[in-house]
């Protein structure tokens, strides 16, 4: 039978979290920009999420922008949980995601995120992704200033190549990353074997890849059936057990779906059941 070595994961050797984290990215307005019709069933959805025992919230302060923030400040109780942030990409009311990681940009949306969730210091702060008008280590540099200033505790990358990681490691202690990557697209295996090497939390967004995992259907279908499972909570199952450093974050609007996902930690997959996923999946 295989099982994960711990159903949690320590931070830089200190921050303990359970694995399976929440992304507040659908707690937004429709196209991720501006506040959920229904504000109040947005705090409950978080609240709900700590209930079920989540312990590790990701967002960004692109979400709405600022919304997703806000609403974790107003809902949960930040200070006995684990809030990840982001910040490097600005938003458009057209719906653009565009990159921006100059330093003094930086230096002030670390101070707007911390007061929007209510916190005097960030307890982990990841660069969105790398501006390509910006070089990457002046951005970051400012991560680090941050840190050295008290505003952050952990520093994270998110979509970044083995390179980034590398050149980034030369100046910060990097405790996560945050790429791409699920059953259906393990493009950034390379990446998460670098964040094994260096027992890093690897934090898969689009974990699920919005239910189209890259035709592997019947494959998680035939194994879900053994658990009285989806094939979603067995394509976040097998994310558990592919790695130790593995952190998903699936996000969800639905009370429903936040359930099953939250339920998905405590499944384990045989060996051949493994074996098989594996198998079907490889890049």
């Amino acid at each position: 039978m295989v099982s994960n070595e711990s159903d949690t994961f320590d931070l830089n050797g200190e921050l303990t979290i359970h694995r399976m984290g929440y992304g507040a990215m659908r707690v937004t307005g429709e196209d991720i920009i501006g506040p959920p019709e229904d504000e109040d069933a947005a705090r409950q959805l978080l609240q709900q999420a700590v209930d079920l025992g989540v312990d590790f919230i990701d967002t960004a302060d692109s979400y709405g922008p600022g919304v997703s923030e806000r609403l974790i400040g107003e809902a949960l109780p930040v200070d006995e949980i684990v809030v990840a942030t982001k910040a490097g990409l600005l938003r458009e009311r057209g719906g653009e995601w565009l990159p921006h990681g100059e330093p003094d940009y930086i230096r002030n949306q670390v101070l707007v995120s911390r007061d929007r969730l209510g916190v005097d210091s960030i307890d982990l702060y990841q660069f969105h992704r790398p501006d390509p008008d910006t070089p990457f280590e002046d951005s970051i540099e400012a991560f680090a200033e941050c840190k050295d200033a008290g505003l952050v505790d952990h520093i994270g990358l998110s979509n970044v190549t083995v390179e980034q990681l590398e050149t980034a490691r030369d100046h910060i202690d990097v405790a996560t990353v945050q790429n791409q990557y699920n059953i259906g697209n393990r493009d950034d295996e390379d990446v998460l074997q670098a964040c094994e090497e260096y027992d890093i939390g690897f934090m898969p967004w689009f974990p699920l890849a919005a239910g189209d995992l890259g035709g592997l259907e019947d494959d998680l279908e035939a194994v879900a059936a053994n658990h009285d499972a989806t094939r979603y909570q067995i394509a976040l199952a097998w994310l558990l057990e592919h790695s130790p450093v593995t952190l998903p974050i699936p996000g969800t609007s639905s009370p429903e779906h936040l359930e099953e996902n939250v339920a998905a930690a405590a499944i384990e997959l045989t060996d051949e059941e493994y074996a098989r996923l594996t198998e079907a999946s490889a890049p």
